[in-house]
Order: structure tokens, then sequence, then C-alpha cells
């Protein structure tokens, strides 16, 4: 069985958000028209959400970092954001125009203050899971159709999480835009994806 998997389609990585992705709110009629088709089938609708407590040390301003500069945070390396996807706060919530409603369950990622959490499926050193793959798997999903933002950062990790995993994964690129803090990492991420097994296709063709 197949479901539809929105990554973080949320306030603050659209226009004027605190950490806008250029061209973010393009993919949101994609979301919008893929809604329709996987309702339409009775397939499963699941979307992620950032959601960081004001503290998280991923935020430069906690850190002592520079927003866009590279760190270290649990051992593990880190870029520094701009405060974010605050939970319970207007940067964190769905884009006003996507179809949230025929969302069927939202995942929640980024809540522990003291490590960053790109995936869908885990913290970023694994060391938690979030509740995504238990729910899937309960619902006997083997198949995801993944997109939303950005590209190079939450897509990537979301979609190489479910291929280890061993979920059959479609990357939808048409949904995705890229943060490009280097102005290859989008193409790159697509490049890794591809080879670790995902299937990139477009909205037009599923």
């Amino acid at each position: 069985m197949k479901a539809l998997l929105l990554v973080d389609l949320q306030n603050d990585f659209c226009k004027n958000g605190a950490l806008e992705v250029k061209y973010g709110d393009s993919v949101i009629p994609v979301a919008n028209s893929l809604i329709k088709k996987f309702r339409e089938n009775n397939d499963l609708i699941v979307a992620t959400k950032d959601w960081h407590p004001n503290s998280h040390k991923s935020f430069a301003i906690n850190s002592n970092g520079k927003v866009g500069e590279l760190g270290i945070l649990n051992n593990l390396p880190q870029v520094w954001w701009p405060v974010h996807c605050v939970e319970n706060t207007y940067g964190s919530e769905f884009h006003s125009e996507l179809d949230s409603n025929n969302i069927d369950k939202t995942i929640f990622k980024g809540n522990n203050p003291e490590i960053d959490s790109y995936s869908g499926f885990f913290d970023n050193g694994k060391l938690q899971k979030t509740n995504l793959d238990n729910f899937l798997k309960e619902k006997k999903i083997d198949t995801l159709y993944i997109m939303g933002l950005a590209t190079d950062f939450c897509v990537k990790f979301t979609v190489l999480d479910a291929l280890e995993l061993g979920y059959k994964v479609y990357l939808i690129e048409d949904g995705c835009r890229g943060v490009n803090l280097t102005p290859s990492s989008s193409k790159d991420a697509i490049k890794e994806m591809k080879n670790k097994g995902a299937i990139i296709t477009k909205s037009f063709e599923i």
C-alpha cells in the first residue's frame, strides 16, 4: 500500500518565513493536487512538522553561532539556523493554502532542544525515533511518495531514512524546493537520493 508524505509545508519555510525557502510556496498547489488524487484513491496522507522549543540549540542565537555557518551540536555537524518553527506559533503552522484538513496524520519532529531532526523518522543522531515508521507499518504502507521542504535537508534525510527502513520511495521532484546553502546542494541531494534507490518522478506522472 502507498502513502503521500508531505515534509514541513509550514509558514516559516515559505514566503516571508523565518527560514524562507526560495519559491517554497510554489509547491503548495502540487501538494493539494496530490492530496486530491490520494484521497480519491483512499490512500494515506501523512505530513511532518518541524516543532521546536524556543530554546532549541540548533538556533544560532542559542549556541553563539552565526546563521548559515556550520558548527557542532551533540557531537554532530550542525548548520546554525535562525529561530523557526517554534511550537504553537504561526511559523510552525501549515501554509494557509495547504489542504491540511485531508491530512490523516501529522508527525512532529525536532522537539528535543539538544539535537536537530531533519528526517521525519529519526533525529540527526538516530538516537530517537519519531512514531512515523511505526504508524506507516501499522497501516501496512510499503511505498512512499515524498515531497516538501527543503530538498537538501528535511526531504533528503527523510527519503534516505525511508529507503534504509525498507520502503520503496518516489521523490516528487516538482514538489520540492531547496535551501541551497551552496548553489548545487539541491541537485546534489537529488543525485544522492537517486543513487541510494529513490525513484525520481513528477506529480503529473503519478
